[in-house]
């Protein structure tokens, strides 16, 4: 993705901290928001009850994308740059690159205002599925949550990390 995609992105990439990008956003921020796409994009049910039915509030595909990417960059580098802050170890860090590479290509492929339907029908959509509910489990559970929990709205996202 290019800084042009996404606004909110736009203007905070000329600040940098041995070249990574100083944020207003706290890594337990940045850990949520990552943990919420990782959620959406890893849980088939949840993505034809609310994604293909159109349910307000918890966003679309290309929502989730940018959460997981926006504010960490993770379509610039590897989430091994964040062990010790937003990844507690590299296991973690490994897991999360995998499940960003697989959206990622499969976004670049279909394009990002696609439908949901045109993420859900793509042949490497099941391998996303897969990375990216070993790194939702992985955090998860290391963070001592319940990863079969139904996924968060948005509205109790932002509550949770303070932006609403």
């Amino acid at each position: 993705m290019q800084a042009s995609e996404s606004s909110s992105r736009a203007g905070r990439r000329s600040s940098r901290m041995s070249t990574m990008p100083i944020q207003d956003m706290p890594w337990w921020r940045w850990r949520a928001n990552v943990r919420s796409a990782l959620h959406m994009l890893s849980d088939t049910a949840f993505q034809q009850e609310y994604w293909a039915a159109g349910v307000p509030g918890y966003g679309d595909v290309t929502d989730a994308v940018y959460r997981l990417v926006e504010d960490t960059w993770l379509d610039n580098w590897s989430a091994e740059k964040y062990v010790g802050t937003i990844f507690r170890d590299s296991q973690e860090a490994a897991l999360v690159d995998v499940a960003v590479l697989r959206v990622l290509r499969i976004m670049h492929q279909v394009g990002a205002d696609a439908p949901v339907s045109a993420y859900l029908a793509h042949h490497g959509w099941p391998e996303a599925l897969r990375a990216t509910r070993e790194a939702h489990v992985r955090l998860t559970e290391n963070d001592s949550e319940d990863p079969d929990a139904p996924p968060k709205s948005l509205e109790v996202l932002a509550i949770m990390t303070g932006a609403a």
